[in-house]
């Protein structure tokens, strides 16, 4: 009897600790919403392509809703915010493409299996490792689509390492506050739930 109790608590705290399709998808589309506002915010100050303001809310759908809402958020974003506001310009769009989709996709893939117990600590290695996979498949794609060795390792490492150090130092102060803020705001479900 006192097992079939300790079944039924964790089973209720597995609930507790989890959103429903239908939150998943809105939080989702504000995500969306998002990559097409914070772009014209951030490029009225010019300071677009230095701070990468579309990185944020697809990072923010990834860790909150996993790997299909994050592909959903990094592919559909940057092509709602071209065709309205043009930015990222046609040309770029393919390995922003690239770039997001992976950002979304690792970091809801790694939230989901990484648990060390703390909630930054997950939070940070997710963040960490889809930075970097999104920013080695973004030169990838950028070398595939521009021929004629017009693209190298040098041109890679400053657009993409050197300019947007701002924009990456941005993504790790404020995303896993942001998180733990909502955590805390009862928003979203805690990472780990405390025992009594």
């Amino acid at each position: 009897c006192n097992f079939y109790q300790y079944i039924i608590k964790e089973r209720n705290k597995i609930k507790m600790n989890t959103l429903s399709t239908t939150k998943k998808s809105i939080i989702c589309a504000i995500c969306i919403a998002l990559c097409y506002i914070f772009p014209m915010i951030f490029h009225v100050f010019g300071a677009g392509a230095i701070f990468c303001p579309m990185h944020i809310p697809v990072f923010i759908c990834g860790l909150i809703c996993g790997w299909p809402y994050g592909l959903m958020c990094g592919l559909t974003g940057p092509v709602i915010s071209c065709v309205l506001t043009s930015m990222p310009p046609v040309a770029m769009l393919p390995s922003m493409i690239v770039e997001l989709i992976t950002y979304g996709v690792v970091s809801g893939l790694l939230i989901t299996y990484i648990h060390t117990k703390n909630t930054y600590a997950d939070l940070y290695i997710c963040l960490i490792t889809a930075i970097v996979c999104g920013r080695i498949l973004s030169g990838i794609a950028k070398a595939v689509l521009f021929t004629g060795g017009n693209y190298s390792i040098a041109i890679w490492i400053s657009s993409s390492v050197v300019t947007n150090w701002p924009g990456t130092l941005i993504q790790l102060i404020f995303i896993p506050s942001i998180l733990v803020g909502l955590m805390k705001a009862h928003l979203i479900p805690q990472r780990y739930i405390k025992k009594m």
